[in-house]
């Protein structure tokens, strides 16, 4: 795709058109609010921190990264891995973000992950320039939302059919061979409607391979939405709508990142023994909901759902005889340095000790049959009460097929040096049923009580065809929680909540391992005003048990892969705080300010060692939880242009747990970030937008995992076009 003659072709038609008045980036009038929204417009009666990222806040942005969006969340927790969000660590309120499988993600209110139970890592994440909405909330409304409920959720809303006939093209390129083409188009009445969406984002990569080779990927999304529905006027209305989706990627991925020494040289470099690397993966999508509405007091949202997945990562694993590559990496002095040599293509590997490579080939499918509903029980006198509730019945899968060659290196390259031996065949199955309700009960208009609780019925089974016992594990859990708001005075109200958390464990582990179990208390205030917002919220998570997930990008041996480690009693508590505020300055000038800021600690409270939190002693914190961590944007808005301003800043971290100063081989140091947005209306259907990410050029470390220190993304300039043709756009 030659994105950049075809961004040279539509300027052209559009720079003869006149200016025009900025428009609100937001969906047009008369869109349909298909995709489900779950914080929606009860944010001054939600009990519990909640965030929503708007399609205003995404389209001034213009981020492909997930990890950039919610940098500007308080309480969310976020660590790079490749620098482009192909492969997203999310983490809420403490929970680890290792690979988002501590938090529940969704899309449009279905589970997003591979295999949200047996194996929840995310090693998919759609793009975010699909979307045109995040919701991130916390405390006890996550106990409507599980498996996962320490920390709380993340939604992400696709695009809703509109009303009318209207689409849009997308095309940007920038730095690193960067290029993006978005097209979109719907057909939408009172009864039919049809939608279909599709996005192409490659890149080569800002890294060098020792030596030459590709460091990039190649990436592809598709959707279709087709909708018919009763009469408006209906006395039952109903309406039922399919929704497919197709993605695939091709990445020249790798873990193997660098020894400190050669950090500080040069961070974008790649030694050659990563050449081999290389992510392919496909996904589908298959979900029909019936929606029925009886009025205005009761709604019934029913989803059927099915999601396959597949990939295939051939990487380095290690040299055999030779100790982890994490290890050697950190040590790069002795022996190390040998192998480090190796690895850098520098020296001869020997024949008794070759190169490990292997390809971890997964296949996952996660299908299930949920519904969601609520009734307004009485919507008058001074007591008004609306029931929440919903059921869920899942089941998910992961099969894993894992290989592993030998490899010489000779002359800086990569020979094979025997054939591929199977070194992992196993899978992993989990069957749950949810239910859960909340009462969302006002009495009055200055208090809003809302409890609830979530049961989950949970069904394990392991299999493993090379010899581990299998396994299988029945349990049964619930989960109540209670949140109060109570309105002080128009736009200000406290707010407090307590509810259990908890994360299943792992089918490998069944009986072998608890799941993780803790109490989560919040307390804080929140003002709401037409052009302001204000929210202090503090948080403690006290658990009895934390479970410490193991996996590859962790850093765990391959044979414990799928494993989970019973971490004992540990508390995290901190504080979160949300602060916006806009001004018109003039009649053609706005300026807005939103700031985030997140406090956070940590305290083991056992002795013990693992494999991935080190030898833990009492008091010792969490690895990759940042003490302190902030976020301001700037924005400034005219009649016919906005200037984004965001500065990130995100304190250092441990690898390890431990307490007291990092050492230096243990540290992960903090870094602040620049990041810059513009666009341009050049006339009523089109716009000229710009980006830059990290402006000053930072160079920084995101993680020491798997194997040796890892880059954030160097400054990238993007340049895009948009033309939206059909229908009426939307006044500011």
């Amino acid at each position: 795709m030659n994105a950049r003659l075809v961004l040279a072709l539509l300027a052209l038609l559009a720079l003869p058109g006149s200016a025009a008045r900025a428009q609100d980036p937001a969906e047009p009038a008369g869109e349909e609010e298909d995709s489900v929204r779950i914080i929606g417009q009860r944010l001054s009666r939600l009990a519990g921190s909640a965030h929503a990222v708007d399609k205003t806040t995404l389209e001034a942005l213009e981020q492909d990264d997930v990890h950039r969006v919610l940098g500007q969340v308080p309480g969310a927790y976020v660590r790079e891995e490749d620098g482009f969000g192909l492969r997203p660590n999310i983490g809420l309120r403490g929970t680890s973000a290792e690979r988002s499988a501590k938090i529940t993600l969704m899309e449009d209110g279905v589970l997003l992950a591979p295999a949200p139970y047996a194996a929840p890592a995310a090693y998919f994440f759609p793009l975010m320039t699909r979307m045109t909405g995040v919701e991130v909330f916390k405390g006890p409304a996550a106990i409507a939302y599980g498996p996962n409920t320490v920390g709380g959720a993340v939604n992400l809303v696709t695009r809703s059919i509109p009303r009318g006939s209207r689409g849009e093209i997308d095309v940007a390129t920038g730095r690193f061979g960067t290029d993006k083409l978005h097209l979109w188009w719907g057909h939408g009445d009172d009864r039919f409607g049809v939608l279909v969406e599709g996005v192409h984002l490659d890149s080569d990569g800002f890294k060098r391979l020792d030596g030459g080779g590709p460091t990039g990927f190649d990436k592809r999304e598709a959707m279709v939405k087709l909708r018919y529905g009763s009469a408006p006027e209906a006395e039952t209305w109903q309406r039922v709508e399919l929704k497919l989706g197709y993605a695939d990627e091709a990445s020249h991925a790798t873990y193997l990142g660098l020894t400190d020494a050669d950090f500080a040289d040069d961070p974008f470099r790649r030694y050659v023994a990563s050449q081999r690397g290389r992510m392919s993966w496909w996904r589908t999508q298959a979900e029909l909901t019936w929606r029925l509405e009886l009025g205005a007091a009761f709604e019934l949202r029913t989803t059927a759902y099915r999601h396959d997945f597949s990939r295939a990562w051939r990487k380095l694993n290690g040299i055999r005889g030779e100790p982890a590559l994490r290890d050697l990496l950190a040590a790069d002095e002795g022996r190390a340095a040998v192998s480090v040599a190796v690895l850098r293509g520098e020296q001869d590997s020997d024949p008794r000790s070759p190169l490990l490579i292997g390809t971890n080939d997964r296949r996952f499918f996660s299908q299930g049959l949920q519904t969601r509903g609520s009734w307004a029980v009485d919507r008058t006198g001074a007591l008004r009460q609306t029931l929440r509730f919903g059921v869920r019945l899942h089941q998910d899968a992961i099969e894993r097929d894992h290989d592993e060659a030998p490899f010489d290196m000779r002359g800086g390259t990569l020979l094979r040096a025997g054939p591929d031996e199977v070194a992992t065949s196993n899978r992993e199955e989990a069957m749950a049923l949810a239910l859960d309700v909340q009462d969302e009960i006002r009495l009055g208009e200055a208090v809003t009580l809302t409890p609830g609780v979530r049961a989950e019925l949970i069904a394990t089974r392991y299999e493993d065809a090379l010899g581990d016992a299998g396994r299988e594990h029945a349990y049964a859990v619930v989960l109540p929680g209670a949140g109060v708001v109570w309105a002080l005075s128009p736009g200000w109200s406290l707010l407090a909540g307590v509810h259990r958390g908890f994360t299943p464990v792992s089918p490998r582990s069944g009986d072998l391992a608890d799941p993780e179990d803790s109490v989560n208390y919040e307390a804080g205030g929140r003002y709401l005003g037409r052009a302001s917002r204000l929210e202090l919220i503090g948080f403690l998570s006290d658990y009895r048990n934390l479970l410490v997930p193991c996996t590859l990008s962790a850093g765990c041996a391959a044979a414990d892969v799928g494993r989970q480690f019973n971490g004992g009693a540990v508390q995290i508590r901190g504080v979160e705080l949300l602060a916006s505020q806009a001004l018109r300055v003039t009649a053609g000038l706005r300026l807005q300010v939103d700031a985030a800021w997140t406090l956070t600690l940590s305290a083991l409270e056992g002795r013990f060692d693992d494999p991935i939190l080190g030898a833990v002693a009492p008091g010792d914190a969490l690895p990759y939880l940042p003490v302190h961590q902030g976020h301001l944007m700037l924005r400034a808005i005219g009649q016919a242009a906005e200037l984004d301003v965001a500065v990130h800043g995100v304190g250092a971290v441990r690898d390890v747990a431990g307490q007291g100063a990092i050492p230096a081989r243990e540290r992960v140091d903090g870094h602040v970030v620049l990041d810059v947005a513009a666009h341009w209306q050049v006339t009523e259907a089109a716009r000229l937008y710009g980006r830059i990410d990290n402006v000053l050029g930072a160079e920084y470390a995101v993680s020491r995992r798997p194997y040796g220190l890892r880059p954030g993304k160097p400054t990238q300039i993007l340049i895009g076009f948009k033309h939206r043709f059909g229908g009426e756009q939307r006044e500011d």
